[in-house]
């Protein structure tokens, strides 16, 4: 498989839950309020003989009049149109902002559609109906709408199950209630994306416990399980939160 990350830049967040953008090679972050935290934001490409799967969708944020993950995946060597799967860990602004757009083909004159139409979405049912339950700030309804009456959408509905044979997802919560985690396998190769639970190649090396999460705890514990069986099992991590290590392969 191919794996490319589609990076968005870093940016801080601080209580207030705005991304700020953060210039690594002149900001300083001790300018930023006390307590601000620095990540990459980072959706995943990967290319299996079957699928051109997309994980995770960005912040939605728009240059020129045009998403900005369209043009990553153009800087890719990919259309929006060649995304076949879409697959969230989970509803959080930072994640889904890129679901949809007010620019995606098809969008009405008010209003958003889904930024890739030609793909199958995969979301849990439950985090959609927890995003409306939770709303801002760390969800935004507005943008998950349409997801609720599109065709391509499947509602994961069960706590863990396969794709098609060969992608596994697993709800962690953790993070969020109704986080989950997805496996890629092919040709003997394993990806595996953590999500929120396992955001950055230091946490996974540490008992770091986030008061951010959900339950932290239970969050510091599962990454030291998927460290232990992913380094005996070769798993290639992706870390959608790293500044300066995207993919991590334990070989």
């Amino acid at each position: 498989m191919q794996i490319i990350p589609l990076s968005e830049g870093a940016f801080t967040i601080d209580k207030t839950k705005r991304f700020v953008p953060f210039d690594m090679t002149k900001d300083d972050l001790q300018d930023r309020p006390t307590g601000s935290l620095l990540v990459e934001i980072q959706p995943f490409l990967i290319i299996t003989p079957d699928d051109v799967l997309l994980i995770d969708t960005g912040l939605g944020y728009e240059i020129e009049g045009e998403l900005q993950i369209y043009r990553n995946l153009r800087n890719a060597g990919f259309g929006p149109d060649k995304v076949t799967k879409v697959l969230m860990s989970h509803l959080h602004k930072d994640h889904a902002g890129g679901i949809s757009g007010d620019c995606a083909p098809g969008a009405p004159a008010s209003g958003r559609s889904l930024a890739f139409p030609n793909a199958t979405y995969y979301v849990q049912r439950r985090e959609l109906e927890y995003a409306y339950e939770k709303g801002p700030t760390s969800y935004i309804p507005d943008e998950l709408e349409c997801l609720k009456t599109a065709s391509n959408v499947v509602f994961l509905d069960q706590d863990s199950g396969v794709i098609d044979g060969y992608i596994k997802y697993e709800v962690t919560g953790a993070h969020c209630p109704w986080h989950q985690a997805f496996w890629i396998v092919d040709a003997g190769e394993t990806a595996f994306f953590g999500g929120d639970v396992a955001p950055q190649l230091q946490q996974m090396k540490s008992r770091f416990v986030a008061k951010y999460d959900y339950d932290g705890k239970k969050a510091m514990e599962m990454r030291q399980e998927w460290w232990m069986k992913g380094q005996t099992e070769g798993w290639t991590f992706l870390f959608y939160h790293d500044v300066k290590t995207p993919m991590f392969t334990s070989r």
